[in-house]
């Protein structure tokens, strides 16, 4: 998967979104409701990425996408009452190069699902740093082998040091975000999602 995925199918400086739709946080008592994952489906019904709710329904609403399932919740606008997807699928297919994802934080915390890799805690990003495993002071690079998702306590933790030296240790080694890791991912996502299973070859 290519981290220029999102370019295609983006909002457009001239997309028409109501506004209210995009700024409601009302979904049944949920606040969380448009951060919750989509999965997205290539028109092929081939999935392709995971994005947040809220993008998703941009995607919807500017007819680029279509809900394929639901996840029960409704984001509520002054006069429209929409429906938040769990699925949806492109109208019209998408080349998706099988390359590695561009390297970012983003692409860091969704390789690493918001997991800090030291101790195990599932965080929002926001409350999420990147650790060098092999410190950049120490001669270690900003790579995808060298960058995991670490929350603030184990970063202060370890500090300037090689894991072993401050007696910590990683839950898994960090490798590239490609194509095969991130159907893994979805396939990971998935299972706490029934609505997903059927397009994920389970």
């Amino acid at each position: 998967m290519s981290g220029k995925f999102h370019n295609p199918i983006g909002v457009g400086r001239n997309t028409i979104v109501p506004p209210a739709v995009l700024m409601s946080t009302h979904q049944d008592g949920n606040g969380h409701a448009l951060h919750a994952p989509v999965l997205v489906l290539n028109a092929s019904y081939e999935p392709i990425n995971v994005c947040a709710a809220r993008r998703a329904i941009v995607l919807v609403l500017k007819g680029v996408a279509m809900t394929e399932e639901e996840n029960g919740h409704f984001l509520h606008a002054a006069r429209l009452a929409v429906r938040v997807p769990s699925v949806i699928r492109l109208l019209e297919y998408r080349r998706i190069p099988h390359q590695s994802r561009a390297l970012s934080r983003k692409n860091i915390l969704l390789r690493d699902r918001n997991t800090c890799q030291y101790c195990g805690e599932v965080l929002p990003s926001s409350e999420l740093t990147l650790d060098h495993v092999i410190p950049r002071s120490r001669g270690g690079s900003s790579t995808w082998e060298n960058l995991v998702a670490c929350c603030h306590p184990c970063n202060r933790q370890k500090g300037n040091q090689f894991p072993a030296e401050a007696d910590m240790k990683l839950l898994r080694e960090p490798r590239a975000f490609n194509l095969h890791t991130s159907r893994h991912i979805m396939r990971l996502m998935g299972r706490s999602d029934d609505k997903w299973r059927k397009y994920l070859f389970y």
